[in-house]
C-alpha cells in the first residue's frame, strides 16, 4: 500500500479533531472585549451648565455696560449697570429697600393664602362633584374671562385704599389659575385606577385620598407656580393704588423724577423674588412628585 493511500496517523486525527476547541477554550479564557460606552448627553456636555445658564444674563450685562459708556443708551433713557448697583446699596443701607421688600411680600403671601383656600375649594368642590361642577364651573369661567386688572375701580370702591383691595387683587389672580389646573388635575385622573382602587375596597373618601388627590398633584403644582407668577403682577399693579409703601411705591416715586435707576433696581427685586418662589416651589415638586419620573432634558 503506498502512502498516498494509507490510513491517516492517529496523532493527525487527534490535532485535527482537538484543533478547533482548542482554540475556542482559548478564545472563551480570554473573555470578550469590554468597550466603555459613554452616554451622547455625557458627550455634548462639554461647557458646564451653570456657566451656560449664566452666560446670557453676563453678556447682557456687559453690552448694557458698553452701550451706556459709550453714550449710545442716554442715562435719561435707561441707567447703567454700575449706577444700578450704586443705587441699590445706598437703598439697601438706609433700610428702604428691605422695608419695601418685607411689605411687598407680606402682601403677596396674605394674597396667595386667601386665593390659595378659595381657589382650591371651588376646584374640590366642581371636580369631586358633577354638581359642584354645575353649579361653580360655569361662573368661575365666566368670571375667568374678566380681565382681573379692570376691577381694580370695584375693588377701591368697595374696599376703599387701604390694604384690602390690593391683596383682593392678588387674591383674585391666583384663585383662577388653581382653580383650573387643580380641577383640570381631577378631572384627568385616569378612570382605569378609580376602578382599581375601588376592586381593592375603597371608598369615595379613600379613593378621593389616594387616587384622586394624589393624580391631581401635579396639576396642582403647576397651578401654584402660574399663581405665584401671577400674584407678583398683580401687586405691581396693586401697589400702584395710592399705596404709601412697598416695592410699588417707590417706582411710582421714581417715575415722577425720572429716576430709571430705582426703577429698574425694584424690577430687579420683582424678578429676584419672582425667582426665588419658582424655585421653591420646584423643589417642593421634586419632594412630593418622586413617585413619578419625568423626562429632563438631554
Amino acid at each position: 500500500m503506498d502512502r498516498s493511500s494509507s490510513p491517516p496517523d492517529s496523532s493527525d486525527i487527534s490535532d485535527t479533531s482537538q484543533g478547533p476547541d482548542v482554540s475556542r477554550s482559548a478564545d472563551a479564557s480570554q473573555g470578550p472585549e469590554l468597550v466603555t460606552l459613554v452616554p451622547v448627553s455625557a458627550r455634548r456636555r462639554s461647557v458646564p451648565r451653570w456657566l451656560r445658564r449664566t452666560a446670557g444674563p453676563v453678556g447682557l450685562l456687559v453690552l448694557w455696560q458698553v452701550l451706556s459708556a459709550t453714550g449710545v443708551l442716554h442715562p435719561d433713557v435707561l441707567a447703567s449697570p454700575g449706577t444700578i448697583a450704586s443705587t441699590a446699596a445706598g437703598l439697601v443701607s438706609d433700610g428702604t429697600l428691605p422695608s419695601a421688600m418685607l411689605v411687598s411680600v407680606q402682601r403677596v403671601l396674605v394674597g396667595l393664602a386667601l386665593g390659595g383656600v378659595v381657589g382650591i375649594a371651588l376646584a374640590l368642590a366642581s371636580g369631586l362633584s358633577r354638581l359642584g361642577e354645575d353649579l361653580v364651573d360655569a361662573t368661575v369661567q365666566m368670571l375667568r374671562s374678566i380681565p382681573w386688572v379692570g376691577v381694580i375701580p370695584l375693588f377701591i370702591i368697595w374696599l376703599g385704599i387701604g390694604e384690602a383691595p390690593k391683596i383682593a387683587l392678588i387674591a383674585l389672580g391666583v384663585a383662577f389659575h388653581l382653580y383650573l389646573n387643580v380641577y383640570a388635575g381631577i378631572r384627568g385622573v385616569d378612570a382605569q385606577l378609580v376602578e382599581a382602587g375601588s376592586s381593592l375596597g375603597l371608598g369615595r373618601w379613600g379613593l378621593i385620598r389616594h387616587v384622586v388627590l394624589p393624580g391631581a398633584l401635579p396639576g396642582a403644582m403647576t397651578g401654584l407656580r402660574y399663581s405665584l407668577a401671577t400674584a407678583w403682577l398683580a401687586l405691581v399693579f396693586g401697589e400702584s393704588v395710592n399705596a404709601d409703601d412697598g416695592l410699588g411705591f417707590l417706582m411710582n416715586q421714581a417715575r415722577e423724577f425720572f429716576r430709571t435707576d430705582v426703577i429698574v433696581v425694584c424690577l430687579i427685586v420683582y424678578a429676584v423674588l419672582g425667582l426665588l418662589a419658582d424655585l421653591l416651589v420646584r423643589t417642593l415638586e421634586r419632594l412630593l412628585l418622586q413617585w413619578r419620573p419625568t423626562f429632563t432634558g438631554q
